[in-house]
C-alpha cells in the first residue's frame, strides 16, 4: 500500500521571541516551497491566550485548505512549461544586455546583481520554474553574509539594490509568461538605508566650473545635470529632437529612462549654452559619453583638482539642483515636478538637507557677549 503524501502541510517554527510562527510546507511536482503566513501562536498563560491561539489556528487552517484546493485544481505554482526550458542566469544575462543597449544607466547594477545570482547558483543554471519562494529566501540569507568583489562587506543598501533587480527580473519573467507566480512575494529582503545626499553649494559649483579639465564631455554633462536635475541616463540619452522652444525658454521634452514618465522642462540660459551647437534630431546632445563608472572616475579627479573634499558622483548633480532650487525659494511641489518625482515625499528629503544647511549657518553666528545677562 502506497502512503498518501499530503501536498500542503501546516508547520510551526519557534522564533527568538518565543512566539511560534506558522507556515505552509508545499510539495508540488517534486518541488518544495514554503509560505510564511505571518500568523503567530503565543505562550498560553491565560484564557485569552488560548482563545487567541485557537483563532490563529483557525485562520491558518483556512489558508492551508485554500492552498490545497489550488494544488488539486492545478492552480498553484509554476505551470508554464517555458519556465522549465529557460535558466534564471541566462534570462538575467539577456536583461543586462537589454539595459546596456538602452543606455538606461542601470546596466552596471544589473551586472553586479547577476554576479551574485551566478555565484549562488554555482555551476550551470537553475530553471526559472525551479525558482520558488524557498529558493529566493535561501538567496536572501546567503546574500546577507556575502562580501563584494573586492573583499569588502556589502552595505544593506547594496543588498537591497540587488534584491530589487532580482525581483524585477522575476516580475519580467511573469510578464513574459515564463512563470505563473511571483516567488519573491512575501519574502522579507533588506531595508534601504537612506544615504547622505552629497551635493555642491553654489560657491563650490562656481569653483568647479572655473577649474579646467581634460574631460570636456563629462564637464558639460555634469554641469548640465546640476542646472536641470537630470539623471545620468537622461543626460546621456538626450537627443536634439527632444529640444525645442517655449516662448523665450529652451524646453526639453523627453521620457525619463528610470520611471518612464514624460517630462517637460524649461531650462536656464546657462544650461542651454552647455548643450552647444544644435545637431540633427537623432544626434545625442552630449555625444557618446563614457560609461557611468568612467564618468564617475573622471568627475572625481576633476572635483579633487578643484579642491573640493566631497565624494561626488554624477547623481550629486541632481541633488545639487534640488537643494539649489529650494534655496532660491522654489516650493516643494515645483521642485518635485522639475525632478519628475511621482511622490512628493521623495522630494521632502531635500527639505531635510536644506534644514541642515540652515542650521550649519546658524552655528556660524559669532558670540556677541560672554554669558552676561542681557536685559
Amino acid at each position: 500500500m502506497v502512503a498518501y503524501k499530503e501536498p500542503v502541510r501546516l508547520r510551526r517554527r519557534v522564533n527568538k521571541s518565543g512566539r511560534v510562527s506558522l507556515y505552509l510546507d508545499i510539495y508540488v511536482d517534486g518541488r518544495r516551497s514554503y509560505e510564511f503566513l505571518k500568523l503567530y501562536l503565543v505562550p498560553e498563560r491565560t484564557r485569552a491566550d488560548r482563545e487567541r491561539n485557537r483563532e490563529v489556528m483557525r485562520l491558518a487552517e483556512d489558508v492551508r485548505a485554500k492552498r490545497l484546493v489550488e494544488v488539486r485544481e492545478g492552480r498553484y505554482g509554476f505551470r508554464s512549461r517555458k519556465g522549465e526550458r529557460v535558466g534564471l542566469v541566462a534570462y538575467m544575462e539577456g536583461l543586462c544586455e537589454e539595459m546596456e543597449r538602452g543606455n538606461s544607466g542601470t546596466g552596471e547594477s544589473w551586472r553586479s546583481c547577476l554576479y551574485f545570482v551566478r555565484a549562488y547558483v554555482g555551476r550551470g543554471d537553475v530553471k526559472l520554474s525551479a525558482v520558488t519562494r524557498g529558493w529566493v529566501e535561501g538567496f536572501v540569507r546567503w546574500l546577507g553574509v556575502q562580501r563584494g568583489r573586492r573583499g569588502l562587506g556589502l552595505s544593506d543598501s547594496t543588498r537591497w539594490l540587488y534584491m530589487t533587480k532580482l525581483r524585477a527580473a522575476l516580475h519580467r519573467a511573469m510578464r513574459d509568461e515564463l512563470i505563473d507566480r511571483d516567488p519573491t512575494a512575501g519574502v522579507e529582503g533588506f531595508r534601504r538605508v537612506e544615504a547622505e545626499r552629497a551635493y555642491l553649494t553654489v560657491e563650490e559649483l562656481r569653483r568647479l566650473a572655473a577649474t579646467p579639465t581634460d574631460y570636456v564631455a563629462t564637464r558639460r554633462a555634469f554641469l548640465f545635470s546640476c542646472l536641470t536635475g537630470l539623471r545620468f541616463s537622461d543626460v546621456a540619452g538626450l537627443r536634439w529632437g527632444d529640444v525645442g522652444r517655449q516662448g523665450e525658454f529652451v524646453r526639453i521634452v523627453f521620457r525619463q529612462q528610470k520611471t518612464g514618465g514624460q517630462l517637460y522642462q524649461d531650462i536656464s540660459p546657462e544650461a542651454a549654452e552647455l548643450m552647444g551647437a544644435r545637431g540633427g534630431a537623432e544626434e545625442r546632445v552630449f555625444g557618446d559619453l563614457p560609461c557611468r563608472s568612467a564618468v564617475i572616475n573622471q568627475l572625481g579627479r576633476w572635483v579633487r583638482s578643484a579642491g573640493i573634499g566631497k565624494h561626488v558622483t554624477f547623481h550629486s548633480g541632481r541633488h545639487t539642483f534640488a537643494v539649489m532650487m529650494l534655496e532660491v525659494g522654489a516650493d516643494l511641489y515645483t521642485v518635485s515636478k522639475l525632478l519628475g518625482h511621482a511622490d512628493l515625499a521623495t522630494t521632502q528629503i531635500y527639505a531635510k538637507v536644506l534644514d541642515k544647511t540652515r542650521q550649519a549657518a546658524v552655528r556660524r553666528i559669532p558670540r556677541l557677549w560672554d554669558g552676561a545677562d542681557v536685559e
